[in-house]
């Protein structure tokens, strides 16, 4: 049994990945989402912060104390249960120190532009050099490799540039940047699954990894219909996606799903009185709907418009067994009773306000939700002087040296 294995084996935490050390070169999104899941199903996750700096993401948003500008909720929603260690690894002095923490990482996870941890000798051989088996993630917009990799990426960027701008303009709309940064969380979540593949094959050869996520093949891939079709000889339909409806009752709005399957639309025909439609030519078939949409949305439209409140629609969908929900605000999604009882939103300790809510992991283990493994690093370096003397062994006088020439900093 290697030393690996033995620690992994004398964990007495039951989470997957107990026993696992993280190194984190990860800032803002993509990477702190896929190092938090990490951190989530037991991972010991050290993340290296610019001294004086830190995360960006620390300054965006609401702060959870109000006396400070670096501790914003953004922040510790993705890197709450993480330690926090300030390292300046441009710092030639540093190199050391990198490579020791290396040597006891069984993973390290970096989202830097292409070729900046080359620069430093941080990159995969440069680090593989000192741990063999070391499984290497990168995560970047364009990937490593390709004459776009050194190109500059933002969510809304990739989401540009892959085309998922213009679908969702449905044909008609004006491009827009969109709220959810899809680029970002699918290459974080991606990363992620791909790293406890590797540490699975680890397990079984004994050999390292190095991985290459890019946020823009990540976007393509999510894509269900458009790329399978355009690959294969077919066009795009640039129009609402039919069978998706979205339609005011009142100042609410419900949103159903009708013909996704071939049962669906004779229930739907059923359910709104006019089973006669269920064999007219023009919405027999999905491509007749979808030619024909504007007219079936009229004629949903009015059915729905017969409704007192968006409940009582969504009331009778669920009991014709078409599928409906209301369109909530984010407001009521916090607070909704469902949410509540799968422990969606845990509590983490907060040091001045006594504790912050973040979003748990979207996946329940052993019939329990995936919470975090501890509090946020709500300072930069928090855990600088900890890590270095406890898990490293460095003495007092070898981390005041390095304090002393700017290599480190703690909180």
């Amino acid at each position: 049994m290697t030393e690996m294995q033995a620690r992994i084996a004398s964990s007495e935490d039951d989470r997957p990945l107990a026993g696992y050390t993280v190194l984190d070169f990860t800032r803002v999104l993509s990477g702190p989402y896929c190092t938090k899941m990490l951190a989530d199903l037991g991972a010991r996750v050290i993340k290296i912060e610019r001294p004086g700096e830190g995360d960006e993401v620390r300054y965006v948003g609401l702060q959870l104390n109000p006396e400070r500008s670096d501790q914003s909720a953004y922040f510790a929603r993705i890197n709450a249960g993480k330690q926090s260690i300030a390292i300046d690894f441009a710092n030639p002095a540093a190199r050391p120190l990198v490579l020791d923490l290396v040597r006891t990482a069984d993973v390290v996870v970096e989202n830097f532009s292409p070729g900046v941890m080359a620069k430093y000798g941080f990159d995969d051989a440069g680090l593989r050099a000192v741990r063999p088996d070391v499984v290497f993630c990168s995560i970047s917009g364009f990937g490593q490799t390709g004459p776009l990799k050194s190109m500059q990426a933002y969510a809304h960027l990739v989401n540009a540039f892959s085309g998922m701008m213009d679908l969702d303009r449905a044909g008609f709309l004006e491009p827009k940047a969109s709220n959810l940064q899809a680029a970002d969380v699918l290459a974080g979540a991606h990363a992620f699954g791909s790293i406890c593949a590797a540490l699975l094959r680890r397990a079984r050869t004994g050999k390292g990894a190095r991985l290459d996520v890019s946020m823009l093949e990540c976007l393509i891939a999510a894509d269900d219909v458009n790329f399978p079709t355009l690959l294969n000889g077919g066009t795009v339909s640039r129009q609402p996606r039919t069978g998706m409806v979205v339609l005011p009752i009142g100042e609410r709005y419900v949103a159903m799903q009708v013909g996704s399957v071939p049962a669906m639309w004779k229930r739907v025909t059923e359910m709104i009185g006019r089973p006669d439609l269920h064999e007219d030519p023009r919405f027999f078939t999905p491509a007749a709907r979808r030619d024909n949409w504007p007219a079936l949305l009229e004629i949903l439209g009015a059915w729905l418009a017969t409704f007192k409140s968006v409940d009582d629609a969504v009331q009778t969908l669920s009991s014709a067994r078409i599928p409906g929900v209301p369109m909530l605000l984010p407001e009521e999604v916090i607070e909704h009773p469902h949410l509540a009882h799968r422990g969606a939103f845990p509590q983490v300790p907060h040091p001045v306000e006594g504790y912050a809510r973040v979003t748990a992991q979207p996946f329940q283990l052993d019939g329990e939700p995936v919470v975090p493994a501890g509090p946020v690093p709500y300072l930069i370096g928090q855990h600088t002087r900890s890590v270095l003397t406890d898990w490293l062994g460095y003495s007092e006088e070898q981390v005041n040296g390095l304090i002393g020439q700017g290599v480190v900093a703690q909180a």
